[in-house]
């Protein structure tokens, strides 16, 4: 049988599994619909389509399925769907989407540390670690295993890739290319090769990814020129690279400059 705390206040619309955990004053509006062994800690709200897969954990006070922070929302249909084994910490906010029909949308595994902020049309992967106070703007893209350090803001847009490393109070304006570690205001400083060795990277693979980055970063070459030595130099033999120059190739706000220091790393 479901625990619900007699406190809770549970709209007779959600769907909630029977083994679902509910605590103190926690707000369920509308249709929503909370996944097994999913624990909501006391004086969350949630709002709305709100889909919420198994095993989640979502602390206190936060606020997830609400209208988006946009002037021109008039209350049409969307909401937010949410994946398992997720761990959203105390006053997290994830706001459902603008567009008619969308969803913001939320993999697995992934940590979202307290005050973090997901706005509204986003699209998260999984196992993305957004530390305290980090940013998402309406309509941005977050790739697998990324990490947004404490304080990061992300503009509305931008897509940020796969084991991207964005350090603390740094400012995204364009999109991060996968495995790039990004300071300040979008500088690209070298590779994120930590993260490349825990995802379980061939030496031979981080090889190939350090050749494309100084070909794009440190050759001198302008963009296209720089894919064009990538996909002649290396082609086919690295999937990694070549997801790469097809997300660079894919961009409309252009990809993060580089900056004075950062050879790739080893």
């Amino acid at each position: 049988m479901t625990s619900i705390h007699p406190s809770a206040i549970i709209d007779p619309a959600a769907e909630i599994d029977s083994s679902a955990i509910i605590g103190p004053y926690v707000i369920i509006e509308g249709q929503a619909r909370i996944g097994a062994r999913t624990r909501i800690m006391a004086h969350s709200h949630i709002v709305g389509r709100a889909i919420i897969g198994d095993d989640n954990e979502i602390y206190t006070g936060a606020a997830i399925g609400h209208p988006p922070q946009h002037l021109g929302y008039k209350g049409e249909e969307t909401g937010v769907v949410i994946g398992n084994r997720n761990v959203f910490r105390e006053y997290v906010t994830i706001h459902r989407a603008y567009e008619e029909g969308h969803n913001t949308t939320i993999g697995d595994h992934n940590f979202l540390m307290s005050c973090s902020h997901v706005g509204h049309d986003a699209v998260m992967g999984s196992r993305i670690v957004m530390a305290n106070c980090a940013l998402l703007g309406g309509h941005t893209t977050v790739g697998d295993g990324a990490v947004l350090s404490g304080n990061v803001a992300v503009h509305q847009f931008v897509r940020i890739g796969r084991l991207a490393m964005i350090g603390g109070v740094t400012r995204v304006i364009q999109d991060v290319p996968p495995f790039m570690m990004v300071v300040g205001h979008s500088e690209i400083h070298g590779l994120n090769v930590v993260g490349m060795r825990r995802a379980g990277f061939s030496p031979q693979t981080r090889r190939h990814i350090k050749h494309a980055y100084k070909l794009l970063y440190r050759s001198g070459f302008n963009v296209q020129n720089s894919l064009k030595a990538i996909e002649a130099e290396i082609g086919d033999a690295c999937p990694e690279v070549t997801s790469m120059v097809e997300f660079i190739r894919a961009s409309t706000r252009g990809i993060c400059h580089p900056g004075k220091s950062g050879d790739g790393g080893e």
